[in-house]
């Protein structure tokens, strides 16, 4: 008997997720705890396993579809049973219900919404069309007659329907031009004369997510950016002096985000409003720091939480930034990961940011942008010399924190990383 593959659950409140990319088509093997799609939410990326060796024998929902937290979404039939096909089930999905002789779901665009349609065709021209495919098609106005599936069963997918979509543009472009006047002959030219095609892409739930949170902080937030800047000679002198033996004995590369995470937590001790935050009517001051590092995921911007940072060893911390980016480049952090942070920290540097000013993540009071380092000159004991420098920008939710305490932290921050000997300190 075919064992249903059902949406897991995905954190607490979550109810409606979005279908990401099948690892696995209908007909291939699986091995147990492979791999079979992605589910994608608001907060996180996970994995559906096998949960034993068979075959899929059916998929019931297409990449981008939307789903709810216990719905089938495929069929998988065990090894040991043999390769029956399943019962089908009682609601049949777009692509079987067109195959049966029922119109095939289109998209319209009409007043700037997005209608659902249909397109009647009779029941020996009809293909079988996945419904992300339905949508592409029905937004580009192309017949599913004139279109050829490569899919299961002779299934048009959505790369069947983008390249369809794309077809007519690329026939007009091909078409000579019929003789016109040398006037109009010239207009193309003042386009670009290039293909002028757009792509759809459906907005995932975590590109959502940020999107909301971002707009409530702009909204819900009075923010404010200061800015200041550090010479970082000292802390590169203690890097280039230690990193091989670091390297050696933990592991992991002694990079400068450790540094600053370190002297974040005593800027966070000295200056507690920033950690805080804004629950009216109550300010929430907090004990401990639980501080994000923002890392560019495969799915956008994620920003995974060190523990009790204050506990931390260097070497655990660069240890634990070097995971989390690595797992954020599969989807592979765990949604516990991501939540309950008191403070964050942007490195924009590293994609070669001069100066920016960060948006602070909901419901924190603070975070630090860190910069690319430039060497520029400064006026150092009456003399000009060049020196490694990074500005910084602290952006904080004015209704905790005022100009004088965002002043301080970030004054605290430059003293400790110009002089890290204070780390160790802890001065």
């Amino acid at each position: 008997m075919a064992l249903e593959l059902k949406v897991p659950e995905v954190g607490e409140s979550i109810t409606e997720v979005m279908i990401g990319t099948w690892k696995k088509r209908e007909g291939d093997t699986v091995a147990i705890d492979d791999s079979i799609v992605e589910i994608e939410s608001d907060k996180a990326t996970v994995e559906l396993p096998a949960p034993t060796h068979g075959t899929i024998t059916k998929i019931l929902k297409a990449a981008g579809e939307k789903a709810v937290v216990g719905e089938v979404i495929g069929y998988l039939e065990p090894a040991a049973a043999g390769a029956a096909a399943p019962a089908p089930p009682a609601a049949q999905p777009a692509p079987t219900a067109a195959a049966a002789g029922t119109p095939v779901v289109g998209v319209t665009r009409k007043e700037g919404r997005t209608d659902i349609g249909s397109v009647s065709m009779s029941p020996s021209q009809q293909p079988r069309v996945m419904p992300a495919a339905a949508r592409v098609l029905g937004e580009a106005g192309v017949s599913p007659a004139s279109v050829t599936g490569t899919g299961p069963g002779g299934r048009i997918t959505k790369p069947d329907a983008v390249t369809a979509a794309a077809r007519p543009a690329a026939a007009v472009a091909a078409r000579p031009p019929a003789p016109k006047p040398a006037a109009a002959a010239m207009a193309p030219a003042a386009t670009g004369g290039g293909p002028r095609e757009e792509r759809y892409v459906l907005i995932s739930p975590i590109r959502r997510k940020i999107a909301e949170r971002l707009v409530d902080a702009q909204q819900q937030a009075a923010l404010l950016t200061t800015f200041n800047e550090v010479d970082m000679s000292s802390v590169m002198a203690l890097r280039a002096k230690f990193k091989d033996s670091f390297q050696e004995r933990y592991g992991v590369k002694l990079g400068f985000m450790s540094f600053f995470v370190r002297a974040a937590v005593e800027a966070l001790r000295a200056v507690p409003q920033v950690n805080a935050e804004f629950r009216d009517p109550h300010i929430v001051y907090r004990d401990y720091c639980d501080i994000g590092i923002a890392v560019g995921g495969g799915k956008g911007l994620v920003v995974p939480v060190l523990r009790n940072a204050e506990l931390l060893s260097f070497a655990q911390i660069e240890q634990s930034i070097g995971d989390f980016a690595r797992r954020a480049a599969d989807n592979k952090l765990k949604l516990e990961e991501l939540q309950g942070g008191t403070f964050t920290i942007s490195n924009g540097g590293v994609y070669g940011s001069m100066l920016s000013t960060p948006i602070v993540n909901p419901p924190q009071s603070g975070i630090l942008g860190l910069h690319a380092i430039q060497d520029r000159p400064m006026a150092v004991g009456g003399q000009v010399v060049v020196r490694p420098m990074m500005y910084l920008a602290l952006t904080y939710d004015h209704r905790l924190v005022d100009g004088r305490e965002a002043v301080t932290f970030l004054k605290r921050i430059k003293e400790t990383i110009e002089d890290p000997a204070r780390l160790m300190l802890e001065v």
